[in-house]
């Protein structure tokens, strides 16, 4: 039978030990191109963030899929918000009929402005994703052929708790290394866990933590990531004007390509199977140089 796998083994071969994270507007002009660049540098996975709203974000998603032959693409994430269960059902699956192992349906509740934007109400999100789960799985318990994997963004441990149970596992964005360790003790053995990390191929401090400011204000503006950070022991003052050095630090690895590497593998022995790294550039651009100087130190392991 077909419908939403909760099996981790395929996946977490499937994807490797290192992907690549980002942004749909940096990958939305040329999808295949893109993917094909990143296949080539042996990265095992491509996640495409944001909220994957609409249809389109599917058909894009088709077409790097079309342009790679191994490479795994994930939604980080699709909002539960922007879809009714059927028809994100209908999507998934004929991505996964038409690609069998090389898709993997992230799901997440996302955060209160960005649905408020769609003209929806943020309320109760951990019962509206246990809602979302089942009718998905009602969408897709007859249908036959591949399974499409399913994870889920998660934060908290119950979110964190229920992407073990419901799903291949959780992908937790904009986290350090402290929480890769806890989500890990969450969830327990077997359960995938793949949190973001984003990177900024920068020696100079003020430089690199320019960059990632850039980067992280927006974040700290969103209450589910800054109450993240606060149970984690960070302190209000550490979450202000972009974010203290600490915390900068923390969230975003900077440095040497061998600098990013050890940060990578530092998530890995905190437990993660999987680290998608989102190499940032001034600007908010994409820096591919850095993918490429980083692809010998990270993919030999897949």
């Amino acid at each position: 039978m077909g419908g939403i796998a909760r099996s981790t083994a395929p996946v977490a071969s499937a994807v490797g030990t290192v992907g690549v994270w980002l942004f749909g507007a940096a990958f939305d002009a040329d999808p295949a191109g893109v993917a094909s660049r990143v296949e080539r540098l042996g990265y095992g996975a491509l996640w495409v963030g944001g909220g994957n709203t609409k249809p389109s974000a599917f058909a894009r998603i088709e077409a790097a899929l079309a342009g790679s032959t191994t490479l795994v693409l994930a939604t980080g994430i699709a909002s539960i918000w922007a879809w009714e269960p059927a028809e994100l059902a209908r999507q998934a699956r004929s991505i996964a009929l038409g690609h069998p192992g090389r898709f993997l349906l992230g799901l997440g509740v996302s955060h209160a402005p960005l649905v408020e934007h769609l003209g929806l109400s943020y309320e109760r999100p951990y019962s509206a994703m246990e809602r979302f789960l089942a009718d998905l799985a009602a969408a897709t318990a007859d249908e036959r052929g591949p399974q499409v994997p399913l994870a889920l963004a998660a934060l908290g441990d119950k979110m964190l708790a229920l992407s073990g149970r419901e799903s291949v596992g959780a992908h937790p964005y904009f986290v350090p290394v402290e929480h890769t360790r806890h989500a890990r003790e969450v969830l327990g053995a077997g359960p995938l866990l793949a949190p973001e990390l984003a990177v900024v191929a920068e020696t100079d401090p003020s430089a690199a933590r320019a960059v990632a400011r850039g980067y992280m204000e927006r974040y700290l503006a969103l209450p589910n990531y800054a109450g993240n950070l606060l149970r984690l022991g960070y302190l209000d003052e550490d979450l202000a004007d972009g974010g203290s050095d600490r915390l900068v630090d923390a969230i975003v690895a900077w440095g040497s390509p061998s600098d990013i590497a050890t940060r990578v593998r530092e998530h890995l022995d905190a437990g993660a199977d999987h680290v998608c790294i989102q190499p940032l550039a001034p600007g908010g651009s994409v820096d591919y140089e850095a993918l490429e100087a980083l692809a010998p130190l990270l993919v030999a392991a897949r």
